[in-house]
C-alpha cells in the first residue's frame, strides 16, 4: 500500500470514529450540549474537540463490551476521583439520559467516598444535585428525624 493510499485509509478510519463518536456523544449528552460545544470551537481547541469526538466517544464509547449506561457508571466514579466537577455534572446527566436512576447514582457516590474521599464525594453529591434540581427531580427532607433515627439504631 502506498504512503498516500495508507494516510487516506487513516483519514477515512478517523472520519468514521468522529461520525460515531458524534453519534454517541449526542445521545449520551443531548444535542443541545455537543452542538454547543462544537459551535464554541475555535482554530485553538477544535483538535480537541476532533480527538475527544473520535476516540472517546467514537472508539471508546462504542465498544461492544460495556452498555452506555455501565459506561457511565464507570465515569461518574472515575470524574468523581479526578475531582473534575464540570465535566461530572455533564457526565450526571449524561447518566440520566442513559437510563440511571438517581439511587445508582446515589451508589456510586457513596461508594467513592471510600475510596476517593469524602471531600470528592461531597463536591459530587453537590453537583449530582444541582444536575437533578435542573432536571425537576426532587427529594424528601431527611434533616432532623433522620438523625435522631440513626442516632436510635444500635451500631453496626
Amino acid at each position: 500500500m502506498s504512503e498516500q493510499a495508507a494516510s487516506t485509509t487513516a483519514h477515512e478510519e478517523h472520519d468514521e470514529a468522529f461520525e460515531r463518536g458524534l453519534a454517541i456523544r449526542r445521545q449520551v449528552l443531548g444535542d443541545e450540549y455537543v452542538s454547543a460545544s462544537l459551535e464554541a470551537a475555535d482554530a485553538f481547541t477544535w483538535p480537541l474537540q476532533r480527538l475527544v469526538t473520535a476516540y472517546c466517544w467514537g472508539e471508546v464509547w462504542s465498544r461492544p463490551g460495556l452498555s452506555l449506561r455501565d459506561r457511565s457508571l464507570v465515569n461518574l466514579a472515575m470524574i468523581t476521583a479526578l475531582n473534575r466537577p464540570h465535566e461530572l455534572r455533564i457526565h450526571v446527566a449524561g447518566a440520566l439520559n442513559n437510563g440511571l436512576t438517581t439511587d445508582e447514582i446515589l451508589e456510586v457516590l457513596l461508594q467513592t467516598a471510600v475510596y476517593c474521599g469524602a471531600p470528592a464525594a461531597l463536591d459530587s453529591f453537590r453537583v449530582a444535585k444541582e444536575v437533578f434540581r435542573e432536571r425537576g427531580i426532587s427529594f424528601p427532607p431527611a434533616g432532623a428525624a433522620a438523625v435522631a433515627r440513626a442516632a436510635a439504631e444500635p451500631p453496626a
